[in-house]
């Protein structure tokens, strides 16, 4: 199976990631059968805040390092894996969670939309914009230079 054809389980044409349950998301999403075009930003999100909840810091970051991978491979061009941007997401939806009371994904980016709204300018407090544009960050892990996580 592959995005561009969906495996029947996923009959019904969803236009948005939370018409899935988060089961249904990570299934569709480990699968490469999620329509490429609903793995936005906040599905990023999503899934980062998911596998948290379940797997701890460093398994949901190996998780959402390999899974973000194979998705692109398969349903993109397999280039545009960023591993300093996936790590860094990772650990953000962590700090967030430490301070939230959200029981669910969607009453915990409603606790904090700037995760949605206000990312990069995150990122920004964190990282450098040279950090960004180096080869490297793209393939390993480059820890903050300006502010650590925690």
């Amino acid at each position: 199976m592959s995005c561009t054809n969906p495996n029947p389980w996923y009959a019904k044409k969803h236009t948005h990631h939370s018409q899935f349950s988060d089961i249904e998301f990570i299934e569709a999403f480990e699968k490469a059968v999620l329509d490429p075009k609903l793995f936005n930003h906040e599905a990023h999100l999503r899934l980062a805040w998911i596998y948290l909840q379940n797997f701890g810091e460093q398994k949901a970051i190996e998780k959402t390092c390999s899974g973000i991978k194979h998705f692109d491979i398969v349903c993109g061009n397999g280039d545009k894996f960023h591993t300093t941007i996936t790590v860094a997401s990772v650990k953000m939806v962590r700090h967030f969670i430490k301070k939230s009371k959200s029981a669910s994904y969607f009453d915990f980016i409603e606790e904090f939309p700037q995760l949605k709204v206000a990312f990069k300018e995150i990122l920004g407090q964190h990282y450098s914009p040279e950090v960004f544009i180096s080869k490297k960050a793209k393939v390993d892990y480059i820890a903050p230079d300006v502010l650590p996580f925690d």
